[in-house]
């Protein structure tokens, strides 16, 4: 139990069913759908689409999602890919012809496919038990008639205000300043767009007026894309198979690459072989050999992940023991590493804006689910006439011959958007998610450590001070503690304290034995977890 002297607040409970989302009101809409007979995945839809309209800088309908899906009573965790791919006319050559050698983040050319509403239709049609005329109902009515900005929202909505004038988004920016908190938001031409998915379902987006909308926005900007590049959209969603691994007796799992969720299993798989560092989670030991195994992990995501349709990746070779091995005896308790080996090798030594929720309902089916623009707003290019503002998560593409992850005829982008699922015997126990760009895989392993090896309830877990190791530098949180900063200085990290905290999560914990959900949501969001 937590020391109710000090300030934070105590994990949800709740017996038949919960949500955790970053939006009360994404969570309202959830278990609006859960008490009304609903499945978890119809509650995950619901409670995303709000999300859509509400929470505009972090994700919405020209964004992308992924899935993992524990169906109860099978034994089985599915996974959704929902991620868009380029446009057929993105050839490395046409780029190197225009002297172009780096995608932009506003630019056309960083602009995906969206691929989250052809993957809602999906996974519904898979696993629901209602449709998305009767699931975007919530969200229809906050694009109609708006919605108040929340704290977190109207900060970043602020922060990047530039962004939305330089792409003349200023829809987004009324009388000319983002909105404040507590202001009313209306969303320009949403409310249309939704209602004709939810009436002729994700056809009505990749196809037809919106999608010329969609098209004439980003060719107006020197686009590749085109009419029939959205359409091939629609099916572009597809059912993978997930990939796991064992820590502490339970089960990991994570969907594959183009994704990240590569990376949780390989700092998962180092540090289990290490006993648990002792004098709690905030000690400079444990957090130390996590950063270390984040920098060597990281190194290889950046060599080796894209999209598997169209490269390998060495999936087996980076999660085999004994590669996690090598890479653990690199690691010195006394002294960071100061030159790492390259990627893919263990000789001896010689970020972004995102939602994600989950949901379980009272027959025990467990969702995981993340939707994302990847940067604020994505590219900031907003398609007017359909109210849709458009990802960037192209701009995770490379312009360099032979690597992975260079732009293609359509090809997905390397991914950081990761839900996680933990099961125990073929059970679903906790789905689980930490936003937050790059940090994903740090985070989530900070907050799974938190949890098993330390004993922090749901809620603490998330709570937690965080750090992550990115170009070159560890960037702190303000609640890590100056004696651990200073000593990890000491260790030879440089310490760079960040301005704004790392993401965002949620999770639900499952205790069969006394038939309870235990749900967390994180406080550097707006957001609940809530049950009935």
């Amino acid at each position: 139990m937590r020391d109710l002297h000090l300030p934070g607040r105590s994990p949800a409970y709740a017996a038949n069913g919960m949500a955790a989302t970053s939006m009360p009101a994404a969570t309202l809409a959830a278990l609006d759908v859960l008490r009304a007979g609903g499945n978890a995945m119809d509650a995950a839809v619901a409670a995303v689409a709000v999300q859509c309209v509400i929470e505009p800088h972090s994700t919405g309908i020209g964004g992308d999602c992924f899935c993992l899906y524990a169906p109860a009573g099978t034994g089985r965790v599915v996974a959704l890919n929902g991620s868009g791919r380029a446009p057929a006319a993105a050839t490395l050559d046409w780029y190197e012809a225009q002297g172009i050698t780096a995608i932009e983040n506003t630019s056309p050319h960083a602009v995906t496919v969206p691929g989250a509403v052809g993957a809602w239709e999906r996974l519904l049609a898979a696993h629901g038990t209602k449709g998305l005329e009767e699931l975007l109902q919530p969200a229809i009515r906050y694009a109609e008639d708006g919605f108040i900005v929340h704290s977190r929202v109207a900060s970043d909505w602020a922060e990047h205000a530039p962004k939305l004038r330089a792409t003349g988004a200023t829809s987004f920016l009324p009388g000319g300043d983002a909105p404040a908190e507590g202001d009313r938001f209306v969303p320009p031409n949403l409310a249309k767009t939704l209602r004709a998915i939810a009436a002729r379902g994700a056809k009505a987006f990749y196809e037809g007026p919106i999608a010329a909308d969609m098209v004439a926005a980003l060719r107006a900007r020197g686009g590749l894309h085109t009419e029939e590049d959205f359409a091939a959209g629609l099916d572009a969603a597809h059912f993978v198979e997930p990939i796991r691994t064992g820590f502490r007796g339970y089960e990991v799992w994570q969907c594959p690459p183009n994704g990240s969720g590569l990376l949780v299993l390989m700092l998962l798989g180092i540090l289990r072989g290490w006993d648990t560092p002792p004098h709690g989670p905030m000690s400079t030991l444990r957090l130390h050999r996590h950063l270390e195994a984040a920098r060597l992990v990281y190194r290889d995501r950046d060599t080796f992940l894209g999209d598997p349709d169209q490269v390998e990746v060495p999936v087996a070779r980076l999660t085999d023991p004994a590669y996690l091995d090598a890479l653990r005896g690199l690691v010195r308790d006394d002294a960071a590493l100061r030159d790492l080996p390259r990627a893919g090798e263990a000789a001896l030594p010689a970020h972004r804006d995102t939602v994600y929720l989950c949901v379980v309902d009272r027959d025990g089916n467990a969702c995981s689910f993340i939707n994302s623009l990847f940067q604020s707003f994505g590219s900031a290019i907003l398609a007017e006439q359909s109210g849709v503002m458009l990802q960037n998560r192209g701009f995770s593409f490379r312009l360099e011959r032979g690597h992975p992850n260079t732009i293609a005829p359509f090809k997905r982008p390397m991914h950081t958007i990761i839900p996680g699922m933990l099961t125990e015997n073929g059970q679903a126990v906790m789905p689980f998610g930490v936003m937050g760009g790059h940090f994903q895989p740090m985070g989530q392993t900070l907050f799974l450590t938190n949890h098993l090896d330390y004993g922090l309830d749901i809620q603490e877990a998330l709570d937690a001070p965080r750090l992550m190791a990115l170009g070159g530098k560890v960037q702190a949180e303000r609640g890590v503690p100056l004696p651990v900063l200073d000593h990890l200085a000491r260790l030879g990290h440089t310490i760079e304290r960040v301005a704004k905290p790392h993401g965002g999560g949620q999770a639900i914990r499952i205790d069969r034995a006394r038939g309870c959900l235990i749900g967390g949501s994180d406080p550097r969001k707006d957001g609940m977890a809530l049950g009935y």
